[in-house]
């Protein structure tokens, strides 16, 4: 048993010795071989890939919901009292300008514009007549004058009375739609004055009407084209015909007309519209989403490589974000943005940046 305890301490110690000599004495080749893979791995910079910054005049596009609107609507009222003999138009009928909507019948307005008529007829006649008379000497001229005075007030009188019977005619102020007619042939009576016969609206043009916040409305300018799309899937291209001085009291917003053609109607009013109105151009670049990183101190920004390859961190404002790519303002004209790796380096750090088409060709 001693013999076997003494074997097994021996070689422990023997085992304990050769260990410790690797530590105590290390080989010269290892220590070679080391030493050139340290320094390599100091001295290489590290790999990112850039691309170069290209600042240019950005039109951003200011997409908001809002409605349709029709270009004018009008409620059509009865100028004068009677029963409707006539009632030409119903709901969806297209009208034109001046045509006839309904007819109201009252005799007393037929029979004053006949009696005007006659009266007419009478001065005019009593005027030819005596005329010669006057000529040849028989009357005397001061005649003349009365009777040519008589003549002009029965004709106002015909006047008058023609323009009170053209009230009992209801004509549409404008071509448009008729969406309305409350009203029935044979109603009213004495009653109709002031009576609405028919609501009419004209579609052609059609407005898309929204509300802008004040911060954006510096860069909308009449006359800029603007898209319309529509809940129902249709879309129109129009132009900023109006844009409001007075901001809403309850929403501080203010209004913004854009006019679109619409001959066939097709676009109706009060539909729910989104429209995307252009501002003024602004110098940006165009860099890729993944692109953005923070600062230590929380700013938004991308990272750069200058001239000697040294890492430097610019703040940027986004103006718009367009799917894979945001145009940002902020970036140098020509500066080489990390777009890839940028998380992976601090700023004042040298790396060798390699443009990102190179890279990815590199890869294939």
């Amino acid at each position: 048993m001693k013999a076997s305890r003494v074997a097994a301490l021996g070689l422990v110690a023997a085992a304990t010795f050769w260990i410790a000599s690797g530590h105590l004495f290390p080989h010269k080749a290892d220590e070679s071989k080391a030493a050139p893979i340290a320094s390599e791995t100091a001295q290489k910079p590290f790999r990112v890939a850039v691309a170069a910054a290209e600042v240019v005049p950005h039109r951003r596009r200011l997409t908001l919901s809002g409605r349709t609107e029709a270009d004018k609507k009008v409620t059509v009222a009865a100028r004068a009292g009677g029963v409707i003999t006539q009632l030409r138009v119903r709901r969806g009928s297209h009208v034109e300008k001046d045509e006839v909507i309904a007819v109201l019948s009252d005799e007393a307005r037929e029979a004053q514009v006949a009696q005007a008529e006659a009266l007419v007829t009478q001065r005019r006649t009593e005027l030819d007549a005596k005329r010669r008379l006057i000529e040849n000497g028989t009357m005397p001229k001061l005649d003349l004058v009365k009777l040519e005075s008589d003549l002009k007030i029965a004709e106002a009188t015909l006047a008058a009375a023609e323009a009170e019977r053209e009230r009992g005619v209801v004509r549409a102020p404008w071509a448009g739609l008729v969406t309305d007619v409350p009203v029935e042939v044979g109603q009213a009576a004495f009653s109709m004055a002031g009576r609405e016969i028919a609501q009419i609206v004209a579609l052609d043009p059609i407005l898309a009407v929204v509300e802008v916040a004040e911060r954006k409305l510096a860069g909308i300018k009449i006359g800029e084209t603007a898209d319309i799309r529509l809940v129902t899937g249709q879309t129109a291209t129009g132009k900023i015909r109006f844009v409001s001085k007075s901001a809403s009291p309850s929403t501080r917003t203010y209004r913004v007309e854009v006019e679109a053609s619409n001959p066939k109607g097709e676009i109706p009013d009060g539909i729910t519209a989104e429209v995307a109105i252009p501002l003024a151009p602004v110098d940006a670049a165009q860099v890729p989403r993944s692109a953005l990183t923070f600062s230590s101190g929380g700013d938004i920004g991308v990272r750069i490589v200058d001239d000697q390859n040294l890492v430097a961190f610019v703040r940027v404002n986004v103006l718009e974000d367009d799917h894979n790519q945001m145009w940002v303002t902020g970036v140098p004209n020509g500066a080489r943005v990390i777009v890839k790796g940028q998380d992976f380096v601090r700023e004042g750090q040298m790396v060798d940046a390699v443009p990102v088409a190179d890279l990815v060709s590199d890869r294939r």
